[in-house]
């Protein structure tokens, strides 16, 4: 069984609209050379509650770079009105308001188009901005779909232009000290990595754009939970948006203004916490360990706290083998916030991070590792909380000269992130978060969504670049 998530190896060159993209790379290739002092034009596409944090981001990046938005597209109008609004107040400028994506990449001042849309969408727009020889920020998961990952890698790469993922840990300093620290061999070969990174909320239902009421208005308000759901109006309406473009390719269905908008919790759209949060959690475990695809993947979950008319699970686990003979473990659940961590485990002693998704509190120390060969006779003793290692272990907090202070972690508004983006632009040179990044983060992701609803353990054959159900 190859080629699971059922697609064939078609050409989807056809931007938001089906418009097809006749120009060819080279017609297209990068026109203006970016000098260090020249401003940087953005566009935005995708102009949702994500795009907001794009547009503050490149606001914050003005301090260390000259850049500005001058543009924003969305099929719904409203989202690109309100998007536009927050643009003037923080640039003091119009920008260009656009329906449809061709229409905005046609403008040659235009150097990078950051993109913020549905999940599914993200390696097809890609694919559409590189080939208007534009420069590209990309939102993760990258890809969702295998055949798409692989036909937008090889334009990508074919092509001269520069393109970031959003998967902002790898520009930033904790995640990268830890790597070095493992490369280091302080902690011997990695054994297992586990993460677990919970909240206590039906986490992409409330959409404020939607219906402009918060979850803290709603508890105010005491509204009743299936009432609300079932029987509210949403704001978007058909004829303030283009459904059928939305769709992308997908099979056609009624409009509904909820999976327009909430599309994180409908599968035929995301994966949900596969493809939000693993893209994530798998990119910094392939970032700690050099690692670029896995051996094998298997997922369970399910539906058990939110029961609101949900596919995806909101309670998952996924197991994950690499190549060079470690398991990796990612868990979250939206009905319990008991403290997130993620544990590196090594022969020679362990890294563990308290906080979830960006927390910056990493702690070395020698526990777990060969010197405590039987805990029994060695480990701690367990008699009170918090937990803590005896003093041999030699536990350290891990501080980084200049980097934030120790926290539960930056918001996705990763300044640094963007900046290196910016200025790869004007070194032509490869980003931090690089395609292959993107890539491999979302065979993890597919596969992982693919186990979910099959029930089967996926293999990746590397040489085929294929998933099957059978050992490679």
């Amino acid at each position: 069984m190859r080629d699971t998530d059922g697609t064939d190896r078609r050409t989807f060159l056809k931007g938001a609209g089906g418009m097809l993209v006749a120009a060819s790379m080279e017609a297209r290739s990068y026109a203006r050379i970016l000098g260090a002092n020249d401003r940087i034009r953005l566009g935005q596409l995708g102009c949702g509650d994500r795009s907001a944090g794009h547009v503050h981001m490149a606001q914050l990046a003005v301090k260390q770079i000259p850049v500005e938005t001058v543009a924003v597209c969305d099929l719904w109008n409203r989202a690109r009105e309100r998007r536009a609004a927050q643009v003037k107040k923080a640039f003091s400028l119009e920008p260009q308001m656009y329906q449809y994506s061709e229409d905005m990449l046609a403008r040659k001042d235009i150097d990078g188009v950051m993109i913020a849309t549905g999940d599914f969408q993200h390696a097809k727009l890609c694919s559409e901005v590189v080939q208007a020889g534009k420069d590209c920020y990309v939102e993760k998961p990258f890809a969702n779909v295998l055949a798409e990952a692989k036909e937008v890698r090889e334009i990508v790469k074919a092509s001269k232009q520069v393109v970031q993922m959003g998967t902002q840990h790898r520009s930033q300093a904790y995640p990268l000290a830890v790597r070095d620290i493992i490369r280091s061999g302080k902690i011997g070969p990695i054994v297992q990595i586990e993460q677990e990174w919970n909240v206590n909320e039906e986490r992409w239902r409330f959409v404020e754009a939607d219906t402009g009421i918060s979850p803290e208005m709603l508890k105010d308000l005491n509204m009743e939970w299936k009432s609300w759901l079932y029987g509210r109006r949403s704001q978007l309406r058909e004829e303030d948006t283009d459904w059928k473009r939305w769709l992308l390719g997908k099979p056609d269905r009624p409009f509904d203004p909820h999976v327009y908008l909430e599309f994180r919790l409908y599968k035929d759209f995301s994966s949900g916490i596969f493809d939000q949060w693993l893209s994530h959690g798998c990119d910094l475990v392939h970032l700690w360990t050099d690692e670029s695809y896995p051996s094998s993947v298997v997922a369970n979950g399910g539906v058990f706290t939110w029961k609101d008319g949900r596919e995806n699970p909101d309670t998952c686990v996924a197991a994950v083998t690499y190549p060079k003979g470690f398991l990796y473990t990612y868990k979250t659940t939206f009905g319990n916030s008991y403290r997130s961590f993620s544990r590196i485990q090594g022969r020679d002693g362990t890294i563990e991070n308290y906080g979830g998704e960006g927390a910056s509190l990493f702690i070395t120390t020698e526990e777990g590792g060969r010197k405590e060969f039987d805990p029994w006779e060695s480990g701690p003793v367990y008699s009170k909380v918090p937990i803590v290692g005896t003093s041999r272990d030699a536990a350290t907090t891990l501080n980084v000269p200049g980097a934030p202070p120790n926290s539960l972690g930056p918001d996705d508004d990763n300044v640094n992130h963007l900046v290196n983006w910016l200025k790869a632009m004007q070194t032509r040179s490869e980003p931090n978060a690089t395609v292959d990044h993107g890539f491999s983060h979302s065979i993890v992701c597919i596969m992982a969504a693919q186990s979910y609803w099959t029930g089967k353990r996926l293999y990746w054959d590397p040489r085929r670049e294929e998933i099957t159900d059978q050992p490679v």
